[in-house]
């Protein structure tokens, strides 16, 4: 008989994406569907980096270098410099997207069967990737009690095994909104230096810092040759359908071993890095604007959510997630049950159960991921039908 390949049934389906299904049949219902599962932002596209797609004067569509555009490389480089971080167009890899950033730095630094420790909750499609990548993901945890905030260096240094080859972090953290202090990723760089590790740093929400500074993991000192930075235009330009990321280090070995990655797909996407290279001429100032929107959605979803009986939801200092804990038997069927049975005045959200952004079995079941990236006036409808919900749901715990 036919078989699908072990690795293929080892790939965990999305968090954020799994109860796509419902959420339609909600729609074919007549039902509004307020989408707070996924980060994708209704912010405005700049109509200047489109313009560079639609203006572009282009007769044949060629295979860029692997490593994408030299003068793509070159605008990112001046970004980078522009937020403290020392690096030049080498240290740049173009990549399709942030995902295949993760990827091929998993790819790059990690052996099949090495182990890379992560904070959970985190980002959904990690586990994804270390299936393709065939490396185990060991988690350490952090909780909602300290608002998500990096475990004791004790915990981590704990979990290190011969295996252990890389640390990942995501700062500002995609699900938690937590952005970690100086003092937390000097603790790391100390680590990573001490047991001779890789820091995967995932830095795409890095623009959408609130109460907290950001700090890059290449902002540290003598940690440079152990990082791999990773990021996306996706968040920062709300531009996610481009798919236009970079991986960045400069660490010379991990570049060239990246390349042949690179070159595997032959090239990143074309028509995308003409749109990131005009995104990279916008003003600083352009995020003024965005990140005042974000924080004003941030500030009306955390009172809403903080004033509903038996919800707790920490204030998130960066990203445009919050996590909250719900009162109800699991965040799961709660999600789906919002999607299958439940409307108020022609409306329901769709929320990402957390469970998904757990590695330790059993955790995350009455957490959800809310991704405010909804106007006010619908992250207000959404929380109308999120408060009322929660007071009629049959699994309610408290």
């Amino acid at each position: 008989m036919l078989e699908v390949s072990q690795r293929g049934q080892a790939m965990p389906w999305s968090p954020f994406r799994k109860l796509t299904p419902y959420a339609d049949a909600a729609k074919q219902r007549g039902l509004t569907v307020h989408h707070l599962n996924i980060g994708q932002p209704d912010i405005e596209t700049p109509p200047s980096v489109l313009a560079a797609v639609q203006q572009a004067d282009i007769r044949v569509l060629e295979y860029s270098p692997s490593a994408g555009h030299d003068s793509y490389r070159r605008k990112l480089a001046h970004y980078y410099q522009g937020v403290g971080i020392d690096v030049a167009a080498p240290d740049i890899l173009v990549t399709a997207g942030g995902s295949e950033a993760i990827l091929f730095a998993l790819l790059s630094c990690l052996n099949p069967g090495d182990e890379v420790i992560i904070p959970e909750p985190f980002y959904g499609a990690y586990p994804s990737f270390a299936v393709a990548a065939g490396v185990h993901i060991v988690p350490v945890t952090s909780h909602i009690e300290h608002d998500y905030a990096l475990p004791p260096i004790a915990e981590l240094e704990r979990v290190i095994t011969p295996r252990t080859k890389a640390i990942l972090v995501c700062n500002p953290s995609n699900p938690t909104g937590y952005v970690y202090s100086r003092t937390e990723l000097e603790q790391l760089r100390d680590l990573c230096l001490r047991h001779h590790l890789f820091l995967l740093s995932d830095e795409a929400y890095r623009e959408f810092c609130y109460d907290a500074p950001y700090v890059s993991a290449l902002h540290l000192a003598g940690l440079e040759q152990h990082v791999v930075l990773i990021d996306t235009i996706s968040k920062r330009y709300s531009a996610c359908g481009a798919r236009i990321g970079a991986l960045v280090t400069k660490n010379r070995a991990v570049q060239e071993v990246a390349l042949k990655f690179a070159q595997m797909r032959v090239s990143p996407p074309g028509l995308a890095q003409l749109l990131g290279e005009a995104a990279t001429d916008l003003p600083a100032t352009y995020f003024d604007d965005a990140k005042a929107e974000y924080l004003s959605r941030r500030n009306l979803l955390v009172k809403r959510l903080q004033a509903m009986p038996g919800v707790v939801c920490p204030v998130p200092s960066g990203a445009f997630y919050v996590m909250a804990h719900l009162p109800v038997d699991d965040t799961s069927r709660f999600a789906q049950w919002l999607l299958e049975e439940f409307e108020h005045e022609g409306q329901t959200l769709m929320i990402s159960p957390a469970a998904g952004f757990y590695a330790t079995p059993g955790l995350g079941r009455q957490e959800a991921r809310l991704a405010y990236v909804r106007n006010v006036e619908v992250l207000d409808q959404a929380m109308d039908c999120l408060a009322l919900a929660l007071t009629i749901y049959p699994g309610r715990t408290a």
